[in-house]
């Protein structure tokens, strides 16, 4: 008997017709000799209509008071869906009982909107599964010290289900999304996008990281700290295929070690639209200059990616770095009224019509001119280089926005990922 986490997302959960088949399936594995813990996200949708509502009342506030209103708000729609499962899972003879993260308890620090787990009492839950019942419990949220319910932020619930898989030393965790695996980019994209059956904790970081959509990043964070093997697989296949044969389907997100990866150098391109670049102009090339930037920026929450300081001319350097779009207005308010005038800087110059395309592969590491390839297919493809960073795995531009999707598909034709490779079963 293996203990599984499964994980549904809000697609999945979109209907109560969704809402059964899910239910299904569960019944399915528990009926093979599972033991089942279940994570659901909330309804497609009801999260963002939740937090419209509150936007209608106060459509600019961020005080920590407001915040934790949100919380408390964005909370209910998980609570919704557990209820919902669990009715379910009941009507297919199930034992199944539901739990708020503040039951079980998940306990997280008090940062309201995106908040982090401390820890998770996996006592009463086993209790339950010892019992021979469903467990479902509430994804994306949890409790602070204080008794408050926090929630862990966008997409959030992937992560509350690997770490519910992590403290209860579960077996696998299994993904359930829209998608039927992790591919080589996105098929709305590249239509010749190929799934890949295996890939590392390495590679699938990077790619939540630069823009993937799949999985979020904290959870990938988190299976490779507490070595959580996980699965990522479609919901929107048949509820009654065998066990035996969805446990092998998907993409097994893996350790290097543990499996024969895919033979490609690079094993995908990520890409992400998200992305606004900002110049300071004429700064005063001096130790700490770069620290006096980029610590107001840190202390404002907002996350920096890609940097660049020009060489020093006449004392004086252009000091660049991007950030998320949506922080976009927030950090040029920063530079133009704070940073620049503090550092003794010239103008701000901004551009958030840009795009970060990556290449991503554990197989970089041992071979040369990877990078190489990479530039000169964009060359070919007349597409501007902005800005370069890498890493062992991954090499990431910033090219403009309009160019973006003929990066990928030029990209993912020159280093072959639509041709299909000899792959082990995972």
């Amino acid at each position: 008997m293996a203990l599984i986490v499964h994980k549904y997302g809000g697609t999945s959960m979109g209907s109560t017709e969704r809402i059964r088949n899910v239910a299904k399936r569960v019944a399915k594995w528990v009926r093979a000799g599972h033991q089942l813990v279940v994570v659901p996200s909330a309804m497609s949708g009801e999260t963002n209509r939740l937090l419209g509502l509150a936007k209608e009342l106060s459509p600019a506030s961020t005080t920590d008071a407001v915040q934790r209103e949100l919380d408390m708000i964005a909370s209910t729609g998980e609570q919704v869906s557990v209820g919902l499962l669990s009715i379910a899972l009941q009507a297919e003879g199930m034992q199944a009982v539901s739990y708020a993260g503040w039951q079980v308890p998940v306990q997280t620090d008090s940062s309201y909107t995106k908040a982090r787990i401390q820890s998770i009492d996996d006592a009463r839950v086993r209790a339950d599964l010892a019992q021979g019942k469903v467990v479902v419990i509430t994804g994306f949220q949890g409790i602070d010290g204080d008794g408050h319910i926090t929630t862990l932020g966008r997409g959030g619930s992937d992560t509350s289900a690997v770490a519910v898989a992590a403290a209860m030393k579960a077996d696998e965790c299994l993904i359930f999304t829209d998608v039927d695996g992790v591919y080589t980019t996105d098929p709305r994209v590249v239509p010749e996008a190929r799934r890949m059956n295996v890939i590392s904790f390495e590679e699938m970081l990077e790619m939540a990281s630069l823009g993937s959509k799949v999985l979020q990043i904290r959870s990938v964070e988190f299976a490779g700290k507490y070595q959580v093997p996980l699965r990522v697989l479609s919901s929107l296949t048949d509820p009654m295929i065998p066990v035996d044969v969805e446990m092998h389907s998907g993409t097994l997100i893996t350790f290097e070690e543990d499996q024969k990866m895919e033979t490609a150098v690079v094993s995908g391109i990520a890409f992400s639209r998200d992305e606004a670049k900002v110049t300071l102009r004429n700064v005063p090339d001096t130790p700490g200059v770069a620290y006096s930037i980029l610590g107001p920026v840190a202390a404002a929450n907002i996350d920096v990616d890609m940097i660049l300081q020009n060489i020093s001319q006449q004392g004086m350097t252009d000091f660049s770095f991007t950030v998320n779009r949506n922080d976009f207005v927030r950090t040029l308010e920063l530079l133009k009224h704070q940073i620049g005038p503090t550092v003794g800087a010239g103008e701000v110059v901004s551009d958030d019509k840009v795009a970060k395309v990556s290449i991503v592969g554990i197989g970089m590491r041992s071979h040369v001119g990877v990078a190489s390839l990479m530039f000169r297919t964009l060359a070919e493809e007349g597409i501007n280089i902005l800005m370069i960073s890498t890493s062992e795995i991954k090499t990431s531009v910033l090219i403009h926005d309009k160019y973006m999707e003929l990066a990928v598909r030029a990209l993912h034709k020159a280093f072959e990922l639509d041709q299909v490779t000899a792959v082990p079963e995972a």
